[in-house]
């Protein structure tokens, strides 16, 4: 069987990701993501800071997760870009109740304002539009976040898909990072 690219397996998954979400009921859909599973907090420590993403509409909701972190006292940052061509960085995120703490992004997507105090978060929770089963990421094709977690070893790394996005295989370069764990509606992958 031969491997599709990276850019067919990205149109293919977006396709199907956007299906299943336009096929879950509003009532489902809230209660999906809604609180991290036991066996990962365990292993988050009490005092780390949390990297969520402010999703889009097709991607895994991490809403509930900044506001359940947020609740249990937890340094909240999101990713944050000055330009299209700059490298991301995370920049904190007060208050996931308050919508006006963030701004558009260059890439269409909301972030801090300008003014939100630069921070180095320790757990990454990452999108993206495929997976396989042993950690394996494809992202949107930019490489932000596997420069940032190369860049900064060390930091646990959590996929949020939907289980539509789970791939047999995936095409896997030098330069992709590998995800600590993966979670979906039904299954915690790494854990």
């Amino acid at each position: 069987m031969t491997l599709l690219s990276k850019t067919e397996l990205r149109k293919a998954l977006r396709k199907a990701r956007r299906e299943h979400v336009l096929a879950q009921p509003e009532a489902i859909k809230a209660l999906l993501f809604s609180r991290p599973p036991g066996a990962l907090l365990s292993r988050i420590s009490e005092t780390a800071s949390i990297g969520l993403y402010a999703a889009s509409a097709d991607e895994a909701p991490a809403a509930s997760y900044a506001k359940f972190f947020h609740e249990q006292g937890r340094t909240i940052v999101l990713p944050r870009f000055d330009t299209r061509d700059s490298a991301m960085t995370f920049a904190s995120y007060v208050d996931p109740y308050i919508d006006d703490l963030l701004e558009g992004g260059p890439f269409g997507v909301a972030q801090p304002r300008a003014d939100a105090k630069p921070i180095i978060p320790d757990v990454v929770f990452v999108p993206l539009i495929g997976f396989t089963e042993n950690g394996e990421r494809l992202g949107q094709g930019g490489g932000h976040y596997d420069r940032w977690l190369s860049e900064h070893p060390g930091r646990l790394a959590i996929g949020l898909a939907w289980d539509v996005q789970l791939c047999e295989a995936l095409p896997v370069e030098p330069h992709d990072m590998t995800l600590d764990a993966i979670i979906t509606p039904t299954r915690a992958y790494g854990l």
